[in-house]
């Protein structure tokens, strides 16, 4: 089952969006981030978290065409976002793709790449998605798919990856160790067509950049 996941972050023009919601199976919507849904025409299954930053209107709205509910109290342990990854998980989504997940919160923004690398570990395809990147959450083979002269970046989400083999690169590795406390793998070139990343253990957030970086 494939899920999609509006949370409330950076979106850019919402035209790249738009016709996109038959990829989907499910949709989740995190607080604001269903205010957004409602923009592009998409009436989420559900709505979750404590509602601090969804309009009464956007509210009612939503309520009347069907979504379901799951609100919590602003004193919790977990953000929205990772309330949401789990109830992906509990309806048993095997691809979860986040809009909104990534913004100005870096906090926010790395809370929700950790919690997604814990997603990851435990075999769910997982990925953000908006107008300028696409990062992909690599635990074992993933391929880009890229073209020749696109920038891909690679973080260590933890503290090691071993085995890591970049295949289609202008620099390649083969069964490296990456050190997630002092990286060297920013800003490699795409040098074939739908490059291959292998990772024998870790995860590596996958940053494949879709417009030309500077």
């Amino acid at each position: 089952m494939k899920c999609l996941i509006m949370a409330n972050g950076e979106y850019g023009s919402l035209d790249w969006y738009r016709g996109q919601t038959e990829r989907f199976d499910r949709v989740i919507g995190v607080d604001g981030g269903a205010s957004r849904a409602i923009r592009l025409g998409i009436v989420p299954h559900w709505v979750i978290g404590d509602l601090d930053s969804l309009s009464v209107a956007d509210k009612d709205a939503l309520e009347e065409q069907g979504a379901v509910f799951c609100i919590y109290p602003p004193e919790k342990d977990y953000t929205d976002t990772q309330l949401a990854l789990e109830l992906a998980q509990k309806e048993g989504a095997g691809e979860i793709i986040l809009w909104g997940g990534t913004g100005d919160r870096l906090d926010h923004t790395l809370s929700n790449l950790f919690s997604a690398a814990r997603m990851a570990e435990q075999g769910i395809a997982i990925r953000f998605e908006n107008p300028r990147v696409t990062i992909y959450l690599a635990h074992d083979r993933l391929v880009v798919p890229g073209q020749a002269g696109d920038t891909v970046s690679l973080i260590v989400l933890g503290d090691r990856a071993e085995g890591v083999t970049l295949q289609g690169f202008r620099y390649p590795l083969q069964n490296a160790a990456l050190d997630g406390h002092w990286l060297c793998t920013l800003s490699n070139v795409i040098a074939e067509p739908n490059p291959s990343i292998q990772v024998a253990s870790g995860v590596l957030a996958v940053f494949h950049h879709l417009l030309p970086v500077a």
